[in-house]
């Protein structure tokens, strides 16, 4: 009985190093870090050994391994011995009792270290990593001291092997937008989250990798006012805009002198004052076409209007950038902020994409499934069409790349406004 209760003991024992092994090294630290600046008892702890794996890793070993010992040499033998002491009294040959007795004590003891010793211990760890984490570090802290001078063998024959292999033996490990976007797709599968909220960090990732040409209102699309114009071509074109806010030109689109608020203007109209656009004229951030698009956010924040004016390097007018322009990379445009109710793209019976040429390039590559080049010198589906056929296409003109036929189907001047996206034959999904 006494050699069984043993057995049980040193495989709840494996079972709490399985358990600490696992639930430490899956651990968040970020997590870890929030629960010890919180006071949480052990966090800190945790925390210590997940910084220390090399360390934590020889402590866990040792004690696995002695337990491993001590059930083969112990417990094995002393209840082999006892169950063939059993088989014998019920009549059964030494012959057969001995390997019999043996074989079952074995078999029993193996499975229970799988099952008890391994698998519930580390399921356990996977479902609640951080709290368990807590809970066993100042035992594995101090099993970690007692066992020191074995521990610092074991952890420095490790780094050994690792340098003699050429590898430094540190995690390289950092998390990557891939993975970010994984997390948040298995917790939108989950429940956790809901689709446009998961949208919407789509949005917030993508946001960092672009420049302020992939966000902005293009030049094409701007609604502005010149100076030159006569007062009468000026109010006509108040009135037909849908804009609070207009940028000014003296004569050239190229010469942006600042920004006009829709409410001054109505202001001096309602005091029957003259139409004195220069007056009411504020002055707009400049910003070069190359700027990320975080960088704008901060500018547009410190800027006397929310309107930058976008320049390329020669000093041309490219376009203006809007608070609105953020959110609609962000959450997706609003109909009152665009003149197409359209959306950007639209999955047809076949299974080919019907897209918009300004859609932007990389959500397009999430919807078709595919993988932009790095180093690109385009933002848009159009633009992508364009870099590959390198000339101004017409209508019906295609070409194939990134494992789809881009063909275009509408041109609105010579700008591509509509693009069909078919999947060329015997082309998998891209990864």
């Amino acid at each position: 009985m006494i050699e069984l209760l043993v057995a049980i003991g040193l495989i709840a024992l494996n079972g709490v190093f399985s358990l600490s092994e696992l639930a430490i090294v899956s651990a968040r630290k970020s997590r870890l870090k929030s629960l010890a600046e919180s006071g949480r008892r052990g966090a800190a702890t945790a925390l210590a050994l997940a910084e220390d794996p090399g360390r934590f890793l020889s402590t866990v070993q040792i004690g696995i391994t002695l337990i491993g010992i001590l059930a083969g040499a112990f417990s094995g033998a002393a209840l082999g011995r006892r169950l063939t002491d059993i088989l014998g009294g019920y009549g059964v040959p030494q012959t057969v009792a001995e390997p019999l007795g043996y074989g079952l004590v074995i078999a029993v003891i193996t499975y229970l270290s799988v099952v008890i010793g391994e698998l519930v211990p580390k399921n356990l760890a996977l479902r609640n990593s951080e709290r368990l984490a807590c809970l066993v570090a100042p035992l594995m802290s101090l099993v970690s001291r007692v066992g020191a001078p074995v521990v610092w063998l074991l952890d420095a024959s490790t780094k050994l092997i690792f340098r003699a292999l050429g590898s430094s033996g540190d995690s390289a490990h950092t998390v990557t937008h891939e993975e970010i976007r994984m997390i948040v797709a298995e917790a939108e599968t989950a429940g956790v989250i809901e689709t446009d909220e998961r949208t919407m960090i789509s949005g917030v990732l993508r946001l960092g990798d672009r420049a302020v040409r992939a966000i902005m209102t293009p030049r094409t699309d701007v609604d502005w006012i010149n100076l030159a114009d006569t007062d009468g071509a000026i109010k006509a074109a108040l009135m037909n805009t849908r804009r609070s806010r207009l940028p000014v030109a003296d004569g050239d689109p190229d010469n942006m002198i600042g920004v006009i608020q829709a409410r001054d203007l109505l202001a001096s109209a309602l005091a029957d004052q003259p139409l004195n656009i220069r007056a009411h004229v504020r002055v707009a951030p400049v910003i070069p076409d190359t700027i990320d698009a975080l960088d704008v956010l901060n500018v547009l924040r410190e800027a006397p209007v929310p309107m930058a004016l976008v320049h390329d390097e020669y000093g041309h007018f490219e376009g203006i950038v809007t608070p609105a322009d953020i959110l609609d990379a962000i959450a997706g445009a609003f109909q009152s902020d665009t003149h197409s109710h359209d959306p950007e793209a639209v999955e047809r019976a076949d299974g080919s994409w019907l897209i918009a040429g300004s859609m932007p390039a990389d959500e397009m590559a999430d919807r078709l499934g595919i993988v932009l080049p790095r180093k690109r010198s385009y933002e848009t589906a159009a633009g992508l069409v364009i870099a590959e056929l390198h000339h101004l296409p017409e209508t019906g003109e295609a070409v194939e790349t990134l494992g789809f036929r881009f063909e275009v189907v509408d041109l609105d001047g010579r700008r591509i406004d509509k693009i069909l996206a078919a999947r060329l034959p015997n082309e998998g999904f891209s990864s």
